[in-house]
Order: C-alpha cells, then structure tokens, then sequence
C-alpha cells in the first residue's frame, strides 16, 4: 500500500474510536428504532448500553468491544461481518 492510501485511510478512522459507528447508526435508522429502543433490546440480550452511550459510539466516541458488537447484529437480525464489512474492504 501507498504512504498517501496509507495515511488518508489512517486519517479517515484515528478520528473515531471504533469502526461501526456509522453502521450501528444505518442498522438503527433502518429499523425505525430510537437509541433508546435499541438500549431496550440490547437489554434483552443482557447487554447493558445506555441510549446516550449508543449515541456516543455512532459518533464514534465510544468504543465498541467483541460481546457489544455480537449483540447489536443479533438486533438488526444481520451478522457481526455486515458490520465491519467496509472497513475490511478499504484495507
């Protein structure tokens, strides 16, 4: 890879702490669901994340780990590699 591919990829993500932020946000919309239904389902799945903290990650604010991430594609009934299929095809 390029220094400049490099850098402008290295740009476009050291900006957010996580990687599916954006994706989070389309899934939700998508699903007409509010942050604050998405909490509530998350819940369901023993996943406690608090509707301000679904906001802070899809401004990428927050970061996401593994369990987090399985359980917001077991929401939108998609897999965790729907996800974070974009950032491996810009890699």
């Amino acid at each position: 890879m390029g220094t400049k591919k490099y850098l402008r990829r290295r740009k476009k993500i050291s900006n957010s702490l996580n990687i599916v932020g954006t994706k989070i946000r389309y899934y939700r919309e998508l699903n007409n669901l509010s942050c604050q239904k998405l909490s509530d389902k998350l819940m369901l799945y023993g996943v406690d994340i608090h509707r301000q903290a679904i906001c802070n990650i899809e401004n990428g604010s927050r970061t996401v780990v593994d369990y987090e991430l399985c359980a917001f594609a077991k929401c939108f009934k998609i897999t965790v590699n729907d996800l974070v299929d974009d950032y491996f095809k810009d890699l």
